[in-house]
């Protein structure tokens, strides 16, 4: 009995490994992400001096928004293998980011949630900058959204809080 349940606990501790592809098509999502983001940079540039500068600003908008979704997709890819999977072996000589290996599955839980807020609110301001063709039903739902992930990172940062303590 005692080799049977050792033999299941390796099973299961070495299924963590089957989180290795799944943070490594992050990597990819992350290269469509670049690829979108220079693709839009593109799209613009030859049209720049006939672009108004409300245009421009919500490009510039999507744009920060495509960054924010970027680094969350960083931060969830380093920090979920390193949580879940295996500690990264970063090489002598090589830089290493400050928060790798700091981050616990509580706190990535709460940068997710507060890149979900900022790119919430990216997106908030780009339809209050399009306010003109948007139904007053609509806008007041787009808050409400907004506010939602607001008071849930809010009550995961004060659960935290409180279970830390």
């Amino acid at each position: 009995m005692k080799n049977t349940e050792k033999f299941f606990e390796n099973i299961l501790y070495t299924a963590r490994w089957l989180l290795a592809p799944v943070y490594f098509g992050l990597s990819l999502a992350l290269l469509m992400l670049t690829l979108k983001f220079f693709q839009e940079v593109w799209h613009v540039l030859p049209h720049i001096f006939e672009t108004s500068e409300a245009d421009l600003v919500l490009l510039i908008l999507s744009l920060v928004d495509l960054s924010l979704v970027g680094g969350l997709l960083v931060m969830m890819m380093l920090s979920g293998y390193e949580n879940f999977v295996s500690t990264l072996n970063i090489h002598e000589g090589r830089e290493k980011l400050d928060w790798l290996g700091t981050m616990d599955a509580g706190s990535l839980k709460l940068k997710v949630a507060s890149s979900i807020v900022a790119i919430s609110s990216i997106h908030l301001l780009r339809v209050f900058m399009e306010l003109r063709g948007i139904e007053d039903d609509k806008l007041m739902w787009y808050v409400l959204i907004h506010l939602t992930f607001v008071l849930s990172a809010f009550a995961m940062g004060y659960l935290d809080k409180i279970t830390k303590h």
